[in-house]
């Protein structure tokens, strides 16, 4: 024994059956409660602060969809990676619940294996959110990651998605004329209006997965694995939306206002693609959207 806490799990199934199959299969690595219900759920998650929480959709009461988004509301509990447990396998179903925030899918009947592997997975992030932390690689402005922590992340990301053959989606922000408001009104606002920038880039990108950090000035770039272009411009607009109806008021008291352009690009990488060419059709994305006037959602379309 080393001494080491082992990593949580929170198993959620209101059938009795369930709940000591998972058990079984993740005890001997994992420290793991149960809850029967959607409200159990929710205050043993708030309670134990499990790593990962394994949740079933299909419950009386309270189903998994409606558990996911008191989690996600929820300060305490909204980072807490939650892999949906289910017998449903229509698209409709996943894509709902990749909305609400929900991570991975395990489809039932489900093999030790594959459990084993979904868990593990999101414990490799959380690990790696917490070297992110640990080698201060966090902008000190907006307290996200910074260029450095998104290169070493999308080479992780594309990595896993060359093996699974899954998309990866990218989104590069750019606020509007922000020199501009710089100069208006100097530059402590400034800061302010990209601290509530990134605020809200928190509160909508909700999956344990996403990444949003700062890419230098007033750009910012997000990375959706398992997301397509329809997708990501979904949720492109959005942030574009919330962006521009934020107020932010003023030290006297008074309000402004900022838009963002944003360039949207996705593929599923193959052996001969190269990362910066990835990155560089978001930026041309981006570019066309500043050059058609601003405030607006382009796809690099090739």
């Amino acid at each position: 024994m080393d001494g080491k806490k082992k990593n949580s799990v929170l198993v959620v199934d209101d059938e009795v059956a369930g709940i000591m199959a998972l058990m079984h299969i993740l005890r001997p690595e994992y420290t793991v409660y149960a809850a029967k219900n959607g409200q159990d759920a929710i205050e043993a998650a708030a309670e134990h602060m499990p790593d990962v929480i394994l949740l079933d959709i299909l419950m009386p009461e309270m189903n998994g969809y409606e558990v996911i988004a008191a989690l996600k509301n929820s300060d305490k509990t909204r980072a807490i990676p939650v892999i949906f447990v289910t017998g449903l396998d229509n698209a409709e179903d996943e894509a709902k619940g990749l909305v609400l925030g929900a991570a991975d899918y395990i489809s039932k009947p489900f093999s030790s294996a594959i459990v084993k592997l979904r868990v593990q997975n999101q414990i490799k992030i959380l690990n790696y959110i917490a070297m992110i932390e640990n080698f201060s690689l966090i902008d000190q402005l907006t307290g996200m990651p910074n260029r450095r922590s998104f290169d070493e992340r999308l080479r992780l990301e594309w990595g896993r998605s060359l093996r699974s053959g899954a998309p990866l989606s990218i989104l590069i922000f750019d606020l509007d004329n922000f020199k501009s408001y710089n100069d208006t009104y100097g530059h402590i606002q400034g800061d302010t209006v990209l601290q509530a920038v990134a605020e809200i880039f928190k509160l909508e990108l909700k999956r344990s997965v996403d990444f949003i950090g700062r890419w230098g000035g007033e750009e910012f770039i997000a990375l959706l694995p398992g997301i397509d272009c329809n997708e990501a411009w979904i949720l492109a607009e959005q942030i574009r939306t919330c962006i521009e109806n934020a107020v932010i008021p003023l030290t006297n008291g008074q309000a402004t206002k900022i838009t963002v352009s944003i360039g949207v690009h996705s593929h599923v990488p193959r052996s001969l693609d190269l990362i910066t060419d990835f990155i560089q059709c978001a930026d041309k994305a981006l570019y066309t959207a500043k050059r058609d006037g601003r405030n607006r959602i382009c796809r690099y379309d090739g």
